[in-house]
């Protein structure tokens, strides 16, 4: 299968990007497949929500396969998560684009590793999830010019779609110079609160537009969601029955069947 690199992405903060990574991750390797994730934040949340350290000064990082001092395959971790592997990261990480200055092809060093990496012998992932930092920086850039899609966490509350603006510009630079082959998997609704009016104002607002790149799931408001990181675990494991956890296992169904073939109509 193709489109197996993914990249989850918005420049805003708080839109529910990690939660989105750890619990797509987590859905998509209780169905079997199996799963590698990529923090490429420097803040290190998906390392931490997925029960690892991000602290700990390892070498075993993804800011050390992008410094050059070590391979793909050298910093693959398990997780204690069936079908789970995941590369960390931790603050080192923010270090990256004074270091690589003078790199004329810094854009294209994790698509390099990457590609190297499944040439040799990681395609046994049905995906590889990539976590963007909150930024259009060097780190996101890097994710999109690798990435064969990419899934955008949209906040329910104003100055939502303005800020995907910004980011859909980018994308399409991007795609005129440096990936041509980037596209938009879709867009997930996250935060949402029906007794909002605004929620409910946005996600209109968001279907006109983006029409059926928007997932029928939305993500709601929940408790449980925001709880789970703090132990270590998905809410997919952490609370298995909370709303939370319910659109997260519907939303990782819509992802996969974007994949099966169509059947062609009998």
């Amino acid at each position: 299968m193709s489109k197996k690199i993914i990249s989850v992405i918005n420049q805003k903060g708080g839109v529910g990007k990690t939660t989105t990574v750890v619990n797509l991750a987590s859905g998509l390797s209780m169905q079997g497949k199996k799963i590698l994730v990529i923090d490429l934040d420097p803040q290190g949340n998906a390392t931490t929500g997925l029960g690892l350290s991000n602290t700990e000064n390892s070498e075993q990082t993804i800011y050390s396969v992008l410094n050059g001092n070590k391979r793909i395959s050298d910093v693959v971790q398990r997780t204690q998560f069936k079908n789970l592997d995941l590369i960390t990261s931790n603050v080192d990480l923010s270090g990256l684009e004074v270091e690589t200055a003078g790199d004329s092809r810094r854009a294209f060093i994790l698509k390099d590793e990457l590609t190297a990496y499944l040439n040799d012998s990681g395609g046994s992932y049905s995906y590889i999830l990539i976590d963007c930092p909150p930024s259009l920086s060097l780190l996101t850039i890097m994710a999109l010019v690798a990435s064969d899609a990419l899934v955008v966490p949209l906040q329910t509350e104003f100055f939502a779609l303005e800020g995907l603006t910004q980011l859909m510009k980018t994308i399409e630079r991007i795609k005129n110079n440096l990936n041509p082959d980037l596209s938009i998997r879709g867009i997930l609704l996250t935060m949402y609160d029906k007794r909002n009016k605004l929620s409910g104002e946005v996600e209109r607002e968001a279907r006109n537009y983006f029409k059926e790149k928007v997932y029928q799931t939305v993500v709601p408001r929940n408790v449980r969601l925001s709880e789970a990181p703090s132990h270590g675990l998905p809410v997919l494991v952490y609370d298995k029955t909370c709303l939370g956890s319910k659109s997260y296992f519907s939303f990782t169904d819509e992802f996969l069947n974007q994949d099966k073939p169509v059947e062609s109509a009998a």
